[in-house]
């Protein structure tokens, strides 16, 4: 955009497209701030402009714009707390002889976005908790824009396949803000609309996202949406079974079972490095294992394949293997480079966080690589020769002076 029209919007203090900051030290209100510009409630179809270094009235406070405070600017995007994620830019620009940060943020694809859990929007020139009408409109919206696949409507199935009371005790609470809840007087099919669980209609039917969290089985309506698990006694796919496990159901339900199978089939050893002290040292680290696994359901293809997610536990390794490769702006080449990430289901992404299966986004593969590379493990591989995702993970060398054994713990 051009100087011009920046300034323009910078002087227009009644424009409803702008917001002002002084400084980043309320980075909350900057979060709500790009939340309401990203829902769009006055249909502008136009960016939102948020400039740092201006005062309420418009005037250019000399705010030193360094490269620190730009970098903090565009970790909101992606930091998890505004989902699903907000498309924005950061600049720094010369305006009227001094520097300001300009955060553009677009209008988004699936209204409605929220900080924290909170629907905020734009009323005139100030910023405001979006109210149950006002959700309405934007989850109305959302229809007529081409919507992710995890929120792609199942015209086949009913609405009752969803489990209502999971919804109400479990999700909702999870997802939505105590004080919003507290105020809340909608239906609950209302507030599963806005929570991207079932497509309005009408008729009003489960989105992918909806089956997934909610149905009891979920590959009735999505065949490959469970989790196969083989241990195998040896080296190749041909060894003696010891145990196999087709997980089904609610996505928690299937992720609570895939946690116990880890736990279960994990050894660990008894480590004399000095005199009577021991350690204990499990051949796999349980928490490289769940964040591949966990990244594997969450950025996985469910359409177009009944494969599911598989893990193959080997004697030497695991291979964890996910139906559809890199998307958007990750390449097999960059694929799991710091900084680099995208998502094929952001929708999936922002309810496994609501969940507590995701704690901050895009950096579940490097959370597994430092945490096998304290326990002593190889490197993680990643092969994509047949489309797929293969996640490759080595066992732990034993110590000699290791016992080992299996914790029943």
């Amino acid at each position: 955009m051009r100087d011009e029209a920046l300034i323009a919007l910078l002087d227009d203090i009644e424009s409803d497209r702008v917001e002002r900051k002084e400084s980043v030290a309320d980075g909350d209100k900057i979060r709500q701030a790009i939340c309401a510009f990203a829902n769009d409630l006055p249909d502008h179809r136009q960016p939102g402009m948020l400039f740092i270094g201006v005062n309420d009235a418009g005037m250019l406070t000399g705010l030193p714009i360094t490269d620190q405070l730009l970098q903090n600017l565009a970790s909101m995007r992606a930091d998890g707390n505004i989902l699903p994620f907000p498309s924005l830019t950061v600049q720094k620009r010369n305006l009227k002889g001094h520097d300001v940060a300009v955060v553009l943020v677009q209008p988004a694809d699936a209204p409605p976005v929220r900080f924290k859990g909170t629907v905020w929007v734009r009323v005139g020139p100030r910023r405001a908790i979006a109210s149950p009408h006002e959700e309405r409109i934007l989850a109305e919206r959302r229809r007529y824009h081409d919507a992710p696949a995890d929120i792609q409507p199942l015209r086949d199935v009913d609405v009752k396949e969803l489990d209502q009371t999971m919804f109400k005790e479990f999700y909702l609470p999870a997802a939505v803000s105590p004080e919003i809840l507290a105020e809340n007087s909608r239906t609950t099919e209302e507030q599963m609309a806005s929570l991207r669980l079932i497509d309005p209609g009408p008729p009003s039917v489960p989105t992918v996202l909806g089956v997934l969290i909610l149905s009891k089985k979920p590959s009735w309506c999505l065949p490959g949406a469970y989790v196969s698990f083989l241990r195998l006694a040896g080296e190749q796919l041909g060894s003696d079974v010891i145990s196999s496990h087709d997980i089904q159901g609610q996505l928690p339900r299937i992720i609570s079972q895939i946690d116990e199978l880890l736990k279960l089939h994990i050894m660990t050893s008894v480590d004399i490095t000095s005199g009577d002290k021991e350690r204990r040292v499990p051949d796999y680290p349980l928490a490289a294992l769940q964040q591949i696994v966990r990244n594997a359901i969450m950025h996985r293809s469910y359409e177009g394949t009944n494969a599911p997610v598989r893990i193959y536990w080997y004697s030497d390794r695991i291979e964890v293997i996910s139906p559809g490769g890199p998307y958007g702006h990750v390449t097999k080449e960059n694929f799991g480079r710091a900084g680099i990430n995208d998502y094929r289901n952001p929708n999936l992404a922002e309810a496994m966080r609501h969940l507590g299966y995701a704690q901050h986004f895009g950096v579940g593969i490097q959370i597994a690589r430092e945490t096998l590379a304290r326990n002593g493990n190889p490197p993680i591989e990643f092969k994509f020769d047949l489309g797929p995702v293969m996640a490759i993970i080595r066992k732990k060398e034993r110590s000699s002076r290791a016992k080992r054994f299996k914790d029943m713990k």
